[in-house]
């Protein structure tokens, strides 16, 4: 495998010529084969090869083989010329022996990459080989307004390649920052469908959380190229979620959180108020957030070692240091203060919601807001804009008017959004 020069870093992943090349036994392809006609019945040479992701010639064409002389598959007729329109069907036997092999392992789908080639794979795909620039982190967050010290923070951070520590009052813009990080990196990367360690499948690929591009290259397709993957959790956040999950109906396993997010992000929102404790959390993960290395282990108690090459940015608008201590802090060594915006930034980050809520924006509509909402009363925050004037758009639509700054719709709005206005 080659890495490109291009600045979208692709790697150029070859299609397996033989079976050793795809990193497998031929007993294994043959299960997968037998498994898949099992459930879906007959189906054509091509049909296995689009399901299982193998090439036909070297390496499905052996395992068909191979069942034909064990008399688990015949062959019924072809749809179209060649060996890759036979159509092919479970005997007797071959249904028996497919029972029992879904009784062992209930995965069906693409064949699995082995783990020593996803070990290269995340390597070459890692994100401390993407450089981020200034003009890379501004246009990734658009019209969203940040002060040019957190700007050229969360740019050095990126840089660094390792974990992140987002703080502040709620409302300030950490989760949407973190949530557009990805784009600051940008390019594309190469997810599995599964892996293979120690005999047992691991599942990777899922795609609520990674999105496949609409023009896959050619090449190995095991591998699907995908946006560069964000997986965000919150409060829901278990520590089961970061280990192997164990599907004892199917008797397969799924990735967790982390390995998913190899080559991407993995943001923990509100962390600090999940119902494991943060220092539980930050144990799990001391040896992967300084070695880049984790340890996972398998239902037969055997570990197996993994890549943790994605970057966790750490969320909260609980202070730091009643989280964790000093040591834990230390190996979170990017740690990024959001703080209230000024009233500059308060007022650029207000017309901007104006325009994309359709209401012509008046000066002395925001100055009425400031003066009567916020002198004394509280403080600044980056969300009151937004959230604000979508409530006035409500009680604009409500009384059947025009929706504009004036002192009355800025009255409504505000009773309804503060407790104490």
């Amino acid at each position: 495998m080659t890495a490109k020069t291009q600045s979208e870093s692709i790697l150029a992943i070859p299609q397996p010529s033989i079976l050793d090349e795809a990193g497998f036994d031929l007993q294994l392809l043959v299960e997968l084969a037998l498994k898949y006609l099992y459930v879906h019945g007959s189906q054509t040479a091509r049909d296995l090869v689009e399901a299982l992701c193998v090439p036909y010639t070297g390496v499905l064409e052996r395992a068909l083989t191979q069942a034909k002389r064990e008399e688990l598959v015949e062959v019924t007729g072809s749809n179209g010329i060649g060996e890759l329109g036979y159509r092919y069907v479970l005997t007797t036997k071959g249904h028996q022996r497919a029972q029992e092999f879904l009784g062992r392992n209930g995965y069906i789908g693409p064949a699995p990459v082995p783990i020593e080639q996803y070990r290269v794979i995340v390597q070459a795909q890692s994100l401390r080989r993407v450089a981020v620039t200034p003009t890379a982190v501004r246009q990734a967050l658009g019209r969203l307004v940040f002060s040019d010290t957190v700007l050229d923070q969360i740019g050095q951070a990126l840089n660094s390649g390792q974990a992140i520590f987002l703080f502040g009052k709620p409302g300030n813009g950490k989760t949407a920052l973190a949530q557009r990080v990805t784009a600051m990196y940008g390019g594309t990367v190469f997810v599995p469908y599964a892996i293979l360690a120690d005999s047992q499948i691991i599942r990777v690929f899922d795609r609520h959380h990674h999105h496949p591009v609409a023009n896959q290259p050619p090449g190995d397709r095991r591998w699907v190229l995908c946006e560069r993957p964000l997986i965000q959790v919150g409060g829901e956040l278990t520590l089961e979620q970061l280990d192997l999950i164990y599907d004892e109906r199917n008797r397969f396993y799924e990735a967790p959180l982390q390995l998913r997010a190899n080559n991407g992000v993995l943001l923990i929102d509100d962390f600090g108020r999940q119902r494991v404790p943060p220092r539980a959390i930050l144990n799990r993960w001391i040896v992967p957030l300084e070695q880049r290395i984790d340890i996972l282990t398998l239902h037969t108690g055997k570990q197996i070692e993994v890549p943790f090459e994605g970057l966790v940015i750490f969320s909260t608008n609980l202070q730091p240091t009643d989280l964790v201590d000093e040591a834990f802090l230390r190996r979170i060594p990017n740690k990024i203060h959001l703080a209230n915006p000024t009233v500059q930034q308060f007022a650029e980050i207000f017309r901007a919601q104006c325009e994309e809520l359709g209401i012509p924006f008046e000066p002395q509509g925001l100055a009425y807001l400031l003066r009567t909402y916020y002198v004394g009363k509280r403080e600044l925050r980056a969300c009151h804009p937004r959230d604000i004037l979508r409530v006035l758009v409500g009680a604009a639509r409500y009384l059947g008017r025009e929706p504009r700054l004036t002192p009355d719709l800025i009255d409504r709005a505000c009773r309804s959004y503060f407790i104490n206005p």
